[in-house]
């Protein structure tokens, strides 16, 4: 569940995905037009699939924001819209299947751990690097959600408390830094200072975002202004993750996202090497960083764990 766009996919442990569908999303018709899509596209995703409603386990929610699993309750998701709101039981009321709801970046997480490149970790930390950056915590097998149900935050880690505002309201946020948001920002404001040569300013005199795909294409054709930029991202991300790894002994950071999804190549090497600068000998012994291979998909496949964990079902 985006700001711009519900995935909604058909997906089990032995066939993987079995059909996708996705619409953009329409906030105008407030959160009762809102429920009504999401009950659209999960009937379109089952007929499309092929499937038969008695063959559903569970409807699992990825929502961006702050949520409660076992009441269902979304306590804020800002770029919905939405604030303390019982989607389980609006949606429940509508559908005959049990609904389950998480935080998007723990069901990433969760994917990974159970069916990607996380299987044998024990302790993980899944980072998603793109607009933002969300972490989530696989601590002992099991999704680690906190007190409040907002464990995971590192994004809002405050790195330079003379930084650049995040949208948290904090100054100097990790994500505020390292974001491909923050890349961005930082790329416009060297080029309308320097007037630089850069394959971006084009995007500079347009006015159109600056996404993963143009920073990637801009590295093919050695843009020193982004190289910089990414570079000095980079560096923030090794610094920060060797702290949080040298707190909580993982076993593997997994990094994902749209940033790394284009870029993995070019910035794994840079946040290893700086990564290596910080960390404690102790921690990094056994510790590997990779690059998440689900792409998109981590959090849909983050539902079959969600469903066995909450309705007892192994789909």
């Amino acid at each position: 569940m985006g700001g711009t766009k519900i995935l909604a996919s058909a997906v089990n442990s032995s066939e993987g995905i079995i059909a996708s569908v996705k619409y953009a999303t329409d906030l105008g018709k407030g959160s009762r037009g809102y429920i009504k899509d999401i009950v659209s596209i999960i009937k379109d995703v089952i007929k499309k699939g092929n499937i038969q409603e008695e063959n559903v386990a569970a409807v699992c929610l990825g929502v961006p924001g702050a949520v409660n699993p076992h009441t269902g309750i979304i306590a804020i998701a800002p770029n919905l819209g939405l604030k303390n709101f019982n989607i389980k039981e609006k949606l429940q009321a509508l559908i005959p299947f049990p609904v389950l709801i998480e935080n998007d970046v723990n069901l990433g997480a969760l994917g990974i751990k159970y069916s990607g490149i996380g299987k044998k970790a024990k302790n993980l930390l899944a980072v998603f690097l793109g607009t933002g950056i969300g972490g989530g915590l696989i601590i002992d097998d099991k999704i680690y959600r906190g007190s409040g149900f907002v464990a995971g935050e590192i994004g809002h880690i405050v790195v330079d408390k003379n930084g650049p505002v995040c949208g948290c309201g904090n100054k100097g946020c990790f994500e505020a830094l390292a974001s491909r948001t923050a890349i961005a920002n930082k790329i416009i404001s060297d080029l309308k200072k320097n007037k630089q040569k850069s394959s971006l300013n084009i995007h500079l005199k347009s006015g159109e975002k600056i996404k993963s795909k143009a920073l990637a294409a801009a590295i093919q054709k050695k843009d020193k202004v982004v190289i910089k930029n990414i570079t000095e991202a980079c560096q923030t991300i090794g610094i920060v993750l060797s702290g949080i790894a040298n707190t909580m002994n993982f076993d593997m950071i997994v990094l994902g996202g749209g940033l790394i999804e284009a870029l993995d190549y070019f910035m794994l090497p840079l946040i290893k090497e700086e990564f290596n600068k910080h960390v404690m000998k102790a921690t990094a012994k056994g510790l590997k960083i990779v690059a998440s291979s689900l792409g998109d998909d981590a959090a849909i496949y983050g539902g079959i764990a969600l469903a066995e964990e909450f309705v007892k079902v192994k789909v």
